[in-house]
């Protein structure tokens, strides 16, 4: 029997992107997929969300023209198009994720559900496979919580909201966290009455507050009702299709709909992996239990991406997966610092973060944390494109190295990039403002923050001055 190098389970972006990079050294590679390479950000995440964003968008941008001087009457949005743009998106990206491209770069795929039998071999389709190393990149799937009468509505998820062949007239969006605002702005754009409802007190439980402010009266603005700190009891029909029931402070509220997308969290799929049998734990949320090196407690098996739900993004998967051909084909001790991996939120604004917010850098440092803050309002790209709402935020610790920021604005997700890149030198908060930036650029709001860090600083040095002149002056009468 032929001992595979690595044998990768998942043909997602984290397992993609081992199988390419072992092959690329001369591994012998397996790469197991049970559906179609490219996983959710192909098929069902990233790729069509953010095509059907940009049709939203549009339209928001010729019905608010009128803002600026630029009439163009009544908006109306065809969504059988806006879905044809969706999947002329993906239909132009999958090649680069199929399997034929796989086989050209050298892996092997197997279409079938792969499945552990041993701490060193897997059967898939009636094959057992011995391999030196593996990796588990089986993704999630959405949850649905078992909410009485949620299943007779038949719920909407991020998987199976691309089948709709029409704009649905009342769409309630169960679950307030990036990919229940994002799409939820996008329908109400397309023409949809939506409802957010939410049951922590703000959408984006994860962000700064005050960005969640910002978003929420973006989506408020687009006519969207936002419901927060409202847990959903149960779904009911009525007269004309269901109505979802919320306690809102011990009171019971309703609100109609025609069709619901609950948006409320994923996990991981590892169903009917044989886990056990490889000798793999995981954790108590679920997910794959892995170290710093994303080794399973199979020192042969790692795992990424959305198995180890460490940061849900595509990116990360990424990461993660360049990161396991490091380790288990050349034997090195890679980690993944997931404190300086971005992410961003597509909704309009934007909101885009990396590192520590600034209750974590509290929590972590004490209360002598530095935060300086830009507000878009005094930003002149800003101003000039008539979007003042947002602002940046910087985080440092106590001795000014920078540890975070958010970003909230048009291009967010561009913006936050430089922080990475200054996060990784290890630069201190006012290291940005040495550089120079283009003007009238987005990114300009850094080096506003960063200003105001170096004008502390200096205006700490110069007390200290003052005290230290002062001193010598006394010893010297």
């Amino acid at each position: 029997m032929a001992v595979q190098d690595l044998v990768v389970l998942g043909g997602g972006t984290a397992g993609l992107t081992a199988a390419v990079g072992a092959a690329g050294q001369g591994a012998r590679t397996l790469l197991v997929e049970r559906d179609r390479t490219g996983g959710d950000c192909l098929w069902t995440g990233c790729v069509p969300s953010k095509a059907l964003l940009t049709v939203a968008e549009r339209a928001q941008q010729a019905r608010t023209g009128a803002e600026l001087g630029v009439e163009v009457g009544e908006v109306r949005v065809d969504f059988a198009a806006a879905m044809a743009h969706v999947r002329a998106s993906i239909a132009t990206i999958a090649p680069h994720d199929s399997a034929e491209r796989l086989g050209r770069e050298g892996v092997e795929v197997v279409s079938g559900t792969g499945r552990f039998t041993g701490p060193d071999r897997i059967e898939v389709g009636g094959r057992t496979v011995r391999f030196r190393h593996a990796m588990i990149a089986t993704g999630a799937d959405p949850v649905l919580p078992p909410i009485p009468g949620l299943e007779e509505a038949q719920p909407l998820t991020s998987d199976t909201l691309w089948d709709l062949t029409g704009l649905p007239g009342r769409l309630v969006v169960l679950g307030g966290g990036p990919i229940g605002v994002e799409l939820g702005q996008a329908f109400a754009r397309l023409g949809s009455r939506v409802t957010v409802v939410e049951m922590a007190p703000q959408l984006l439980p994860r962000e700064e507050p005050r960005a969640a402010e910002v978003v929420t009266s973006s989506l408020r603005a687009d006519g969207i009702e936002v419901r927060t700190s409202a847990r959903a009891v149960r779904v009911e029909p009525d007269a004309r299709a269901h109505r979802l029931v919320v306690d809102e402070d011990g009171h019971e509220q309703t609100v109609g709909f025609d069709r619901l997308l609950v948006a409320v969290g994923r996990r991981p799929s590892l169903d009917g992996l044989g886990l056990r049998e490889a000798r793999v734990r995981v954790t108590s949320r679920g997910a794959v239990e892995v170290d710093e090196r994303l080794r399973t407690s199979n020192p042969r098996i790692y795992a990424g991406g959305d198995a180890t739900m460490l940061l849900p993004f595509t990116h990360t998967a990424g990461a993660h997966g360049a990161t396991v051909v490091q380790n288990a084909v050349f034997g090195l001790r890679r980690r993944v610092d997931h404190e300086r991996i971005p992410w961003v939120t597509f909704t309009d604004p934007e909101v885009a973060r990396v590192g520590l917010s600034v209750a974590e850098a509290r929590e972590r440092f004490g209360d002598e944390v530095r935060v300086r803050t830009a507000e878009h309002a005094s930003l002149d790209r800003a101003v000039t494109a008539a979007r003042t709402e947002g602002f940046v935020t910087l985080v440092g610790s106590p001795r000014g190295r920078l540890v975070g920021a958010t970003v909230v604005g048009p291009r967010a997700g561009e913006t936050i990039g430089e922080v990475v890149a200054w996060m990784a030198a290890k630069a201190s908060l006012s290291s940005i403002v040495r550089t120079t930036h283009a003007y009238p650029t987005w990114n300009q709001d850094l080096a506003d923050a960063s200003l105001e860090e170096l004008r502390v600083s200096l205006g700490r040095a110069r007390s200290a001055s003052r005290a230290l002149l002062a001193a010598r002056r006394t010893l010297l009468r």
